[in-house]
């Protein structure tokens, strides 16, 4: 007698972590019918708040696009979630809850560019982007995120391309376009993401801090102002491209290519093991 399969309607996938990348895959999970929790830090510090779900965990629901998040306090409140056709989002950053939700995948899609502890008994199937991770030592399968040819890529045995600290390049700006904290402090907004900025304009504040638009452009990304703001850490980003370029409010196209790499993923591996 072979396995008995899960319907895709019932197979839970975790996925740690609710950035603008993560929310990526997220979507392309939920459209395929999986049931999708999102475990997330008490203040997660994604600058691109705006397309994250992890945005939900400071005002209790997130909408991108087409799909809400909504922030429950425990596993049990899930299928309330579920049954509503939106995303539950779950405050554990350690990853406890998964003795109860017992996910048949688990995806990593924090981006530490390390591994922050997951590993293949967490789940059947699991998964990690971008470097820090070993396919098939710590987890089944690897996702490329660098930019370029091989963006998407699976490894089921080696390694993503070791993080270069270089963000992609937009119209010729790379790391000037991104914004690390001059010193720690309390975060003060002063302009949105979507604004027009002109280069030496105040954006935010950290304390008594201003903190200046590197170059004209648009306000894509700027960290929120709930959380304590640590010195280095990146906070903002400026988009260099007309506003017509730019959009703020739906999911990029490195998301996408992401969320379409975790999915193969998943089915891949999925159907080898007889899973679904």
């Amino acid at each position: 007698m072979g396995k008995i399969k899960r319907p895709i309607s019932e197979t839970i996938v975790a996925v740690r972590g609710g950035g603008d990348l993560a929310t990526g895959v997220v979507q392309k999970l939920v459209h395929a019918g999986f049931k999708v929790i999102i475990l997330e830090t008490a203040k997660p510090l994604a600058i691109r708040r705006t397309v994250a779900f992890c945005n939900a965990v400071f005002q209790g629901r997130q909408q991108v696009e087409d799909l809400e998040a909504v922030l429950v306090s425990s596993v049990s409140e899930c299928s309330v979630i579920w049954n509503n056709h939106q995303i539950p989002i779950l405050i554990d950053s350690k990853a406890e809850s998964l003795k109860e939700l017992k996910p048949t995948v688990l995806v990593d899609a924090i981006l530490a560019k390390k591994n922050l502890g997951t590993n293949k008994e967490m789940a059947p199937i699991t998964i990690a982007l971008g470097p820090g991770f070993t396919a098939s030592n710590e987890v089944n399968a690897v996702v490329e995120t660098m930019r370029g040819h091989y963006l998407g890529k699976l490894y089921f045995k080696g390694s993503a391309i070791p993080n270069t600290g270089i963000p992609g390049e937009i119209n010729g700006k790379n790391a000037e376009r991104v914004i690390h904290a001059p010193a720690s402090g309390k975060v003060k907004h002063v302009k949105t993401i979507g604004a027009i900025v002109k280069k030496g304009e105040v954006l935010f504040y950290i304390d008594q801090i201003a903190v200046v638009s590197p170059l004209d452009g648009v306000l894509r990304g700027l960290i929120s102002d709930k959380v304590l703001c640590q010195k280095g850490l990146k906070c903002a980003d400026v988009d260099p491209r007309s506003v017509e370029q730019v959009d703020c409010f739906t999911i990029s196209d490195k998301a996408r290519a992401l969320g379409g790499a975790v999915l193969e993923a998943v089915l891949w591996l999925g159907c080898q093991r007889g899973l679904f």
